[in-house]
């Protein structure tokens, strides 16, 4: 098995690229057509410390496992990474017409910055590989032309004004994904139906098949993994489709279980948080308080 390569600068990867020296020390904007693809990318296991935002054109490399999924890396599509995911490529072939890039920053390039308390709201950062964003032409353009801004800004003699200008055009770019993933989401309405569907579908046999005995309460990890989607992409799904997350659609069931039991049967709220799967029956009786304003007692003795 291959040892994961560990690159942590922007300066290592233009060493490791073959390209020549970088304009900043943070962030830079690099394209695989000035790249010596000689090197071998192939079937390699890399982890960046570094933050990156990528399009692909005509790219001759294609992500083929990134956490834990495949995928068919299409042409005009974005795909984001925070530092130290771990990325695995697969040439397909000799390609000298890439129009793609990469616009790679490390956090310290944010760190001082409004940007580096917010970054954590673009949780595209936290994708699979296979929610990648499908751009349109226009909106290909937009982003690239935003890059090419930051790349000038970099490039040209650093004065005092440089870092902000480099920053905001940073977090445009990023609210420019938002929005175009948001459209994605909007005209993928169908399919996220389904999902929310598959997803309802998935708590109930969660509980008819036990699973709650042995795993306790379902987890947002444990929902992202079954329904084969990342946890923020599962999460930002469901919100954009019914206002809730996964979390919270998870406590709502769950508490709309506990309802019937309390209603239902003589057992304890302690005995109903067990058989539910909370390893504490404090941690139950907190839940549904915050979700209806009353203790489980409380609730069953008002309604009974």
């Amino acid at each position: 098995m291959k040892d994961i390569i560990h690159i942590e600068s922007i300066s290592e990867v233009h060493a490791f690229l073959g390209l020549e020296k970088p304009k900043h020390p943070l962030i830079s904007l690099i394209r695989l057509a000035d790249a010596n693809l000689n090197i071998n990318l192939d079937h390699q296991k890399y982890a960046l410390g570094l933050y990156q935002i990528s399009l692909k054109d005509s790219c001759p490399f294609t992500i083929v496992n990134y956490g834990r999924n495949s995928y068919d890396y299409q042409e005009g599509t974005m795909v984001f990474t925070a530092p130290h995911q771990v990325l695995e490529f697969k040439r397909e072939g000799v390609n000298t017409e890439d129009k793609g890039w990469t616009l790679a920053f490390h956090p310290d390039l944010i760190r001082k910055s409004e940007l580096s308390k917010t970054i954590e709201k673009y949780s595209f950062f936290s994708y699979a590989s296979n929610e990648a964003l499908h751009l349109s032409e226009e909106e290909r353009q937009t982003v690239t032309q935003i890059c090419e801004t930051i790349k000038r800004e970099f490039s040209n003699n650093l004065d005092a004004h440089s870092q902000t200008l480099i920053i905001s055009n940073l977090e445009l770019l990023l609210n420019y994904c938002l929005r175009f993933y948001d459209r994605q989401f909007y005209t993928r309405t169908n399919l996220n139906q389904d999902v929310v569907s598959d997803f309802e579908h998935l708590l109930k046999t969660y509980y008819q098949e036990n699973k709650h005995q042995e795993l306790g309460i379902p987890s947002v990890q444990y929902c992202g993994e079954a329904m084969n989607m990342s946890p923020k992409y599962l999460s930002d799904l469901l919100r954009k489709e019914t206002g809730r997350s996964t979390q919270d659609h998870i406590h709502h069931f769950i508490i709309e279980k506990a309802k019937n039991r309390l209603l239902n049967s003589k057992d304890s709220a302690s005995e109903i948080a067990y058989g539910l799967g909370f390893e504490y029956p404090q941690y139950f009786s907190k839940m549904f308080k915050k979700k209806t304003k009353m203790s489980p007692n409380d609730f069953r003795k008002n309604l009974n």
